[in-house]
């Protein structure tokens, strides 16, 4: 038996470890959860040895749902996880006991943890380990994160911004956190992607000139859509050479979860949240148009819940079905991406504000009604139109003959699913396609590199 130096790959050189920025830590959105596999997987299926850690504030959940993948912290001190058998433990259980367990240890904590944050400063900093689980809405006030960079960076063969919508204004908390990180590894030379990128809109200065100082530099940038993306880069001053057009990254995983046979239920999901707002008389014009439709061709309502961050998407979504004689039953808030997708795939058309169901639907084939309230939503909602050449019916929810119009749009689109589907499943296997080639590239990068590196890798790893 050979035994292999703690830290080298079986060829001896020290592994690739590729760290993952995401838009969503906690793991609550099954859009981020599509993206988070099809990712790991990709990478896993490259470099079976590569060490692949993961920016989250629930690591237990990231080794349930991506048992090929390690939690890293975004603080400074945190470096690449332990390796062991108790590490294994979350995959064998599942996300669903994995989260249940999660949601009793947060219920427990999270009390002292407000008052912790009450206290000033000088009393709060000899806690350094309480610190580090600051919230969100307190990290959003802080400007400059440099200082929390997280030390496994300093080691990381190649640094990815994982595809999302958190590169615009709509979240500069999260834009500036995967800036910084971007930016830290370029300073350093670290290899560098952002893949299924939706960049903007963008109208903060502050961001902007952000934005423009970091992505310029930044190896490969995949973009999911070609209608605003593009043109932002250009004014940004990211060279075309850079710049893939690819589609979303979870086109891979709703294609795969394609049916044979077309779907007869009609799924429906609506968004509310700060970004996407939606009054009482939208809300009774969608319910009436859904139900009315429904009725008329007999189908089931399928509630199809993204997100899972306070509940927004069931509690916005499950009155719209209240009354309505067959409704199927929602997915479990820790369902898997790849559920959602299946559920999805039982549907004929799809009434949506959420964007990451839209994905699964187009990819399989399935139109689509996207409910739109917000300039951000319009980009989101017609980029990932132009990606699919059609088959997605953009309605604004403040439109005053609202309920005319879903009627009208769930109809035709029903009506023209047969002869949809085809040229739907052929734009979204040219954008698997395309997508790929992005992470060709990316690897390329960190493969032409490694051999020359090994050595200063190898360093840098022994001296942290």
């Amino acid at each position: 038996m050979v035994k292999i130096p703690l830290g080298l790959s079986a060829g001896g050189e020290p592994p690739i470890r590729v760290l993952i920025d995401n838009g969503e830590y906690w793991l609550n959105n099954k859009g981020d959860l599509a993206l988070l596999d099809v990712t790991v997987r990709r990478i896993r299926a490259r470099w079976p040895d590569a060490r692949i850690g993961v920016l989250t504030y629930a690591p237990g959940l990231l080794r349930a749902f991506e048992p090929a993948a390690e939690p890293v912290g975004y603080r400074r001190g945190a470096h690449w996880s332990r390796l062991g058998r108790s590490s294994q433990l979350p995959a064998r259980l599942g996300p669903a006991v994995v989260g249940r367990v999660s949601e009793v240890w947060w219920s427990l904590t999270n009390p002292p943890r407000r008052q912790l944050r009450k206290l000033p400063d000088s009393v709060r900093h000899p806690l350094t380990r309480m610190k580090e689980w600051r919230s969100h809405d307190r990290d959003r006030n802080t400007v400059n994160r440099g200082a929390r960079i997280p030390e496994a960076a300093k080691t990381a063969s190649l640094i990815v911004a994982m595809g999302g919508g958190y590169l615009a204004d709509v979240d500069t908390y999260q834009a500036t956190r995967t800036l910084d990180l971007l930016e830290y590894a370029c300073e350093k030379g670290i290899p560098t992607a952002a893949l299924g990128q939706g960049i903007g809109p963008i109208d903060d200065p502050v961001l902007f000139a952000r934005a423009a100082k970091v992505l310029p530099r930044v190896d490969v940038i995949a973009l999911r859509e070609d209608v605003c993306g593009p043109d932002l880069l250009a004014r940004m001053g990211v060279p075309d050479e850079r710049i893939y057009i690819t589609g979303d990254d979870a086109v891979e995983l709703g294609y795969d979860a394609g049916r044979p046979e077309m779907g007869s239920d009609l799924g429906v999901c609506l968004r509310i949240a700060d970004y996407s707002p939606v009054g009482a008389q939208a809300r009774t014009s969608v319910r009436r148009s859904v139900q009315e439709f429904a009725l008329g061709v007999g189908a089931t309502l399928v509630p199809l819940i993204v997100s899972e961050c306070e509940s927004e998407d069931r509690r916005s979504t499950l009155p719209l079905l209240e009354g309505y004689p067959s409704v199927a039953a929602p997915l479990d808030r820790y369902a898997r991406a790849r559920d959602l997708a299946a559920a999805v795939g039982r549907c004929r058309v799809l009434v949506t504000g959420a964007y990451h169901v839209a994905v699964f639907a187009l990819s399989q084939g399935i139109p689509v009604v996207g409910l739109s309230s917000s300039k951000y939503y319009d980009g989101k909602l017609g980029g990932l139109r132009a990606m699919f050449g059609g088959g997605l019916e953009l309605i604004h929810l403040d439109a005053h003959d609202l309920d005319d119009r879903l009627s009208k749009s769930i109809r035709e689109l029903w009506d023209a699913a047969p002869q949809l589907r085809p040229v739907l499943r052929e734009r979204a296997r040219a954008q698997v396609a395309a997508s790929r080639e992005a992470y060709e590239r990316m690897f390329g990068l960190v493969e032409r590199t490694s051999g020359a590196s090994a050595q200063s890798m190898l360093d840098r790893q022994s001296s942290v």
